[in-house]
């Protein structure tokens, strides 16, 4: 005798307004009533700007248009402008001279910026003028005696297969005042700021100051963060670059950690407060067995702590890699009080060295003889040119730039939000920062890859 077919249920929502939406709903053989061995892991989740709940729904429609096509509520639902070329533009692009300033650390994909930059004024709105401030903000001011750089299509069009910036780069304030004295000195009514939230914050004084002048020139930035810390962004420019390589770096810890006897690798990667590059690059290669960053605290010592973890996982597999970001457990090895760098940013304990120290005590402690290989590649992947993905995403991020400054977009940034490049105001850009949600669906991942415990307590 035949087996009767399984019965199949509908789950999902029923469709609005009768041949205005396709039909959404998912067959499933039937409700689950087993506990999933992945439910210690979902216990305490709800839905965030990060995570999305079982029980919730992702809406079908990301644009005004397509909610109010179904008869949505258009007043009740905040929205970005988006980016592209205007209809109409501020700025006569016969009479427009442009500028453009690298600032901050070093990031894959900067020149692909300048250069994109300078093909969108020139080809297509036909500014007759580009000019590049050296060494970051200190390019404006007098005392420092920099000179600009005229910029063509033909003086950047090689720049790209170089890492770092031709214009240099600097840390640190500058006066807004002798800034905006500088742009009016040299006729420049379009500024381009590439860098992270202290270049953004230093653009926001430029374009009080101009404000409060009365001048017509058009502040815009596009954000620069090997971190991906920037919020409101999908991904920063030059991060797909530098995950990759720091996969890279993983790859070697542990084929170095194969080859000793209870072998230990230990990779310290960018990532002063936000883990994305550390969890990115883990999920890269799948060899990492534990990783650490700044948003999840972990204790050392203790049954549970990060030391008894890696010695069970090197008695499990004959080896065992760590990987860390270099914001992670400074609650362990901060010394004294904070100290902040040129940019205001406070000075970290390097976290790297010092656990490879423990590591290394704790096995002999133990009587177990190991081998701990130490990789920090930060500064090799900051220099390095951007990767083919990276420079198209610098250039379309370029060319956004340009329309929002010639159709008079101001004290904003050009980013990426849910797949549209949009308009955000640089006070919202710099307003928190973009980490790593313990509870988001991206840590789930590492943890699901590592095999590590939710808290390493």
């Amino acid at each position: 005798m035949s087996e009767a077919a399984p019965h199949l249920d509908l789950v999902g929502p029923p469709p609005t307004s009768a041949g205005t939406a396709p039909d959404l709903s998912i067959e499933t053989l039937g409700p689950g009533r087993i506990v999933s061995p992945l439910e210690p892991l979902l216990h305490a989740r709800r839905t965030s700007e990060h995570y999305v709940d079982e029980d919730d729904r992702v809406l079908l429609d990301d644009t005004v248009a397509g909610i109010a096509a179904r008869g949505g509520r258009l007043d009740d639902l905040p929205g970005m402008e988006p980016c592209g070329p205007r209809r109409s533009i501020f700025f006569d692009p016969s009479k427009t001279r442009a500028g453009i300033v690298t600032c901050g650390g070093l990031c894959p994909g900067l020149n692909d910026v300048i250069a994109g930059l300078v093909r969108s004024l020139t080809y297509h709105y036909k500014v007759r003028r580009v000019i590049g401030f050296r060494n970051g903000y200190q390019g404006f001011v007098p005392a420092y005696g920099h000179d600009v750089v005229e910029l063509t299509p033909d003086s950047v069009r090689d720049i790209p297969v170089d890492g770092g910036t031709v214009l240099g780069t600097s840390r640190g304030h500058q006066d807004p005042e002798e800034i905006v004295d500088c742009l009016e000195n040299t006729h420049v009514n379009v500024l381009f700021v590439v860098g992270g939230d202290g270049s953004m914050r230093g653009a926001m004084e430029i374009a009080r100051v101009v404000r409060e002048r009365g001048l017509r020139i058009a502040v815009v930035g596009i954000p620069k963060t090997i971190d991906n810390d920037i919020p409101y962004i999908d991904q920063s420019f030059g991060f797909q670059t530098a995950f990759a390589l720091a996969s890279d770096a993983i790859r070697a810890a542990r084929v170095e950690a194969k080859s000793t006897a209870n072998g230990v690798g230990l990779v310290k990667l960018m990532g002063r407060h936000s883990g994305f590059i550390a969890c990115y690059a883990a999920l890269a290669r799948s060899d990492a067995d534990v990783v650490l960053i700044p948003e999840v605290p972990f204790a050392l010592e203790g049954d549970g702590g990060l030391l008894a973890h890696v010695r069970r996982r090197v008695a499990e597999r004959g080896h065992a890699v760590v990987v860390v970001a270099e914001g992670a457990g400074q609650d362990l090895v901060a010394t004294g009080p904070t100290v902040a760098d040129a940019s205001g940013n406070a000075r970290l304990t390097d976290i790297g060295p010092y656990l490879r120290r423990r590591i290394v005590d704790d096995f002999e402690a133990a009587g177990i003889e190991t081998a701990v290989r130490y990789i920090d590649p930060s500064y090799a992947i900051r220099s390095v040119p951007a990767n083919p993905y990276d420079s198209v995403y610098c250039t379309r991020l370029s060319q956004a730039a340009v329309h929002a400054a010639m159709s008079g977009r101001t004290a904003m940034v050009v980013g990426r939000y849910r797949r549209r490049f949009v308009h955000i105001p640089m006070r919202l850009a710099v307003s928190r920062r973009n980490q790593v949600d313990p509870h988001g669906d991206l840590w789930m991942s590492v943890l699901e890859s590592t095999g590590q415990p939710p808290q390493l307590a």
